[in-house]
């Protein structure tokens, strides 16, 4: 399988759209943006419901916690279970219901108001990414689609390492609010909102080619990178509220 035919996110690899197709009915992008528009509303009831729990004064460790864990489990499955899709990737987005409600209702309790200036920001950041996919103005070439697909899995393997050596008392830097930190965190931030091109330009490149029940992984997909963008937001937004 060639690097280069691949995503930074790993529902749209080769994995998953390759083969045959032996079905009459085949991937579409109206398939993919109802489907997706389901997943995100089924995140903003299961962020509400969190957020009003915590408002009760619930703490939200395990709600936050297991809604990470189980997100992590289920994309692992989905990985090899491509014909659950339909099932798991309705999970992957109540998993994250839990989890963004979590976070946002903490960042909401410190930062007023945060939480929903970074659901503008993810959202303008979307737009303005397809529009400049659907116009051209950015192309989408190999060498970009390596760039990307390095700088994507190098800030995952960061974030990964940082993550078991909490565990052991060590803190990494990526957590702070140094100029260094920061600075890591901007190009998160700019690397999530690259990688929504790569979406963008997979799904066009096999619309009307893939099985329908692929549709689902693409929801997944899509899903995973505006999670990323969002949570990378928001966390920029608290280090620069706090560093200044």
């Amino acid at each position: 399988m060639n690097l280069l035919d691949k995503t930074s996110n790993p529902a749209f690899t080769n994995y998953f759209f390759g083969g045959h197709n032996t079905t009459p009915k085949t991937m579409s992008v109206t398939g993919v943006f109802i489907k997706s528009l389901a997943s995100i509303s089924i995140i903003i009831i299961i962020s509400i419901g969190i957020w009003r729990l915590h408002g009760q004064g619930i703490n939200l460790k395990w709600y936050s916690l297991g809604g990470m864990l189980a997100a992590i489990i289920i994309s692992i499955v989905i990985s090899v279970r491509q014909h659950w899709a339909h099932i798991l990737a309705p999970l992957y987005a109540i998993a994250k219901g839990f989890f963004l409600g979590s976070i946002s209702a903490y960042a909401h309790a410190k930062f007023p108001n945060f939480p929903y200036q970074a659901i503008g920001i993810t959202m303008v950041t979307f737009v303005v990414m397809l529009l400049l996919y659907q116009t051209r103005i950015i192309v989408v070439t190999k060498k970009l689609r390596s760039v990307i697909i390095t700088a994507a899995t190098s800030i995952f393997v960061i974030y990964i390492i940082s993550w078991i050596l909490g565990f052991f008392g060590i803190k990494v830097f990526i957590w702070g609010v140094s100029w260094p930190a920061i600075i890591f965190n901007i190009i998160a931030a700019i690397f999530a909102s690259l990688s929504l091109l790569l979406d963008f330009d997979y799904i066009e490149r096999y619309k009307n080619k893939a099985p329908k029940y692929k549709e689902w992984l693409a929801t997944w997909g899509l899903l995973v990178t505006l999670v990323w963008l969002y949570v990378e937001v928001l966390r920029l937004m608290k280090k620069l509220a706090i560093r200044f």
